[in-house]
């Protein structure tokens, strides 16, 4: 089972690594991707989860953000990362912004946050 969803900045982000670690889902990977205009936020289970599980989840994720559509290049670079492909590569080729792909890391998210504020010297409403 996928989820995609547009979440509107990183606190949010986190929101959704904290919820999966505090789960039993059974997550095979989480793919997060920083856009201009939020996040896309991208979880893939290992297995098929039961009805009121998967009810609940995409309640959860309904909440924070909203489903994401995305376009093509954003849909290349998702199914790039899950053949294999490594996020520099992907973020070389589809010319996005691969923050974490894996294990949910909310590191990664921070690292990344806390990189580009230094970069641009403020914190852009995304990335609070």
């Amino acid at each position: 089972m996928n989820y995609l969803y547009n979440l509107a900045n990183a606190s949010l982000t986190l929101r959704v690594v904290e919820y999966l670690h505090q789960s039993d889902l059974p997550v095979q990977f989480m793919t997060v991707i920083h856009q201009i205009d939020g996040w896309i936020v991208r979880v893939k289970m290992a297995r098929s989860i039961d009805s009121d599980t998967h009810q609940n989840f995409q309640a959860f994720m309904s909440e924070l953000g909203i489903v994401c559509e995305p376009n093509i290049r954003v849909q290349m670079a998702l199914w790039g990362l899950e053949t294999g492909q490594s996020p520099l590569d992907v973020m070389h080729r589809y010319q996005v912004a691969v923050v974490s792909h894996g294990k949910p890391d909310r590191e990664d998210i921070e690292e990344f946050r806390k990189q580009f504020v230094r970069g641009l010297g403020y914190c852009p409403e995304t990335l609070a």
